[in-house]
């Protein structure tokens, strides 16, 4: 759910200030990071595009990640790369920071888990006090700093490559500390990696970017697989699931964001409404039988449900699926310093409308006709048990909020130390503030 783009630098499209960018774990705000500092957005609204904070506290900002809607935001700068710095930023003071061994290349984090990716190790602490509580080292090379974990409160998956050479995933169990399994997901090496909202489901790609497959975890069998295309291969820069787990988008450095369904195919379906198309599948599922193993793979895939055109081509951005005023939405970060929104038909899917464009750093908004917003901006985008793709029917009353914890009103963690134990629900940690978005639903 949570992803990551960092800009190349240069270009004449480039926004200047533009470092890199990333969505919360629920797809509530967005993080920019620049040459001057750091941006937190909220995206609860179409037409709306709020700065909920601006951070100076240090420059050329290349990671920047928040916790769900939490006060607390990690930072990584690229003059100071090795060290990570950890933020209350409603009360403008440091809770902590690390330095590392090497560069820190990203960092992911939930309710009780703050995970720091080197090239080489990966380091595990507890984020009720930051301490560190695991190293991986000597992990396979790792460049781009390439991992993911599970937010869902009840589990701490972490997944990252298992090999340099080919597309081998590791998943480890960040809560017990101990490896769960080895995922032979890919053949070449992988490109890029994202849990759904439970943790039940990892889905991934390689770097040739044609294949995109899900696996379900702590198993690791292969649930589906979705051929992106077969004409070129292509960078892929970030996967995230709709919050149900029912669809899946993918960017790259092309023009199109594919979004594909997760559904299994009923025979008795092909068998009560006969077709050619029908007849046809069905000889190639008998012929793949005896086909070589790439040939068959290729006649299950499954192709794009709905995409997305974007006005640019080779830039870096990040899309996330998420229901913004009772309906299904695409975000797309993009490294040209906009955001852009998305309709997502989740019936028939097909080419998806944009309905909204975003400047990330003047505040102003680019205005896109369309006939859809008949709902009041108030509304949440998260509504508890309903599936991303039935958002369409929901009723117009607000769902009740409930009280949760966050990096509370009344204190704080000063530099240095521990996060007070009355920051912390008993049971499942809810780092949330309660004005400022709705309860977090898991």
């Amino acid at each position: 759910m949570d992803s990551q783009v960092e800009a190349d630098g240069g270009g004449p499209e480039m926004l200047p200030g533009f470092i890199c960018a990333s969505f919360n774990q629920d797809t509530t705000s967005l993080s920019v990071g620049t040459k001057t500092g750091y941006r937190l957005f909220s995206v609860t609204s179409v037409d709306k595009l709020d700065c909920i904070h601006e951070g100076v506290e240090c420059s050329d900002v290349s990671i920047v990640e928040r916790l769900f809607s939490s006060s607390l935001v990690v930072v990584v700068s690229q003059s100071v790369p090795r060290r990570m710095n950890v933020y209350h930023f409603k009360k403008g003071t440091e809770i902590c920071n690390y330095s590392y061994t090497n560069n820190i290349l990203s960092v992911r984090l939930n309710r009780q888990r703050l995970v720091v990716c080197l090239e080489e190790s990966i380091y595990i602490h507890n984020i009720k006090d930051m301490k560190l509580l695991k190293t991986l080292l000597n992990t396979p090379t790792n460049p781009s700093g390439l991992c993911a974990l599970s937010v869902n409160h009840g589990n701490s998956f972490l997944a990252y490559p298992g090999s340099a050479t080919i597309g081998e995933i590791a998943v480890y169990d960040a809560n017990n500390l101990s490896t769960v399994t080895l995922i032979q997901a890919h053949a070449s090496p992988l490109a890029a990696l994202t849990f759904n909202g439970s943790g039940t489901k990892l889905a991934s790609a390689s770097e040739k970017g044609t294949v995109i497959r899900v696996f379900d975890i702590p198993e690791g069998h292969r649930l589906f697989e979705f051929r992106r295309g077969m004409k070129r291969y292509v960078s892929i820069s970030s996967l995230s699931f709709s919050a149900d787990a029912q669809f899946l988008c993918a960017s790259s450095n092309t023009e199109t964001v594919h979004i594909f369904k997760l559904e299994q195919h009923s025979p008795s379906q092909e068998e009560a409404s006969p077709t050619w198309s029908a007849y046809v599948g069905k000889m190639f599922t008998a012929a793949s039988t005896y086909l070589p193993a790439q040939v068959s793979d290729m006649m299950h895939q499954d192709r794009a449900f709905a995409t997305v055109r974007l006005n640019m081509f080779g830039l870096k951005n990040i899309c996330a699926l998420a229901t913004i005023q009772k309906l299904p939405r695409l975000l797309v970060a993009s490294s040209d310093g906009h955001l852009y929104i998305y309709n997502v038909d989740p019936q028939d899917g097909g080419e998806c409308i944009m309905v909204q464009k975003h400047r990330l750093f003047d505040g102003t908004e680019e205005q896109v006709e369309h006939k859809d917003e008949e709902t009041p901006a108030e509304v949440s985008n998260q509504v508890a048990g309903q599936s991303y793709a039935a958002t369409v029917a929901l009723p117009s009353s607000q769902p009740p909020s409930s009280t949760l914890l966050g990096y509370s009103e009344e204190g704080g963690a000063q530099k240095g130390d521990v996060i007070p134990e009355h920051e912390f629900a008993e049971g499942p940690v809810c780092l949330d503030d309660e004005n400022e978005f709705p309860p977090v639903s898991n």
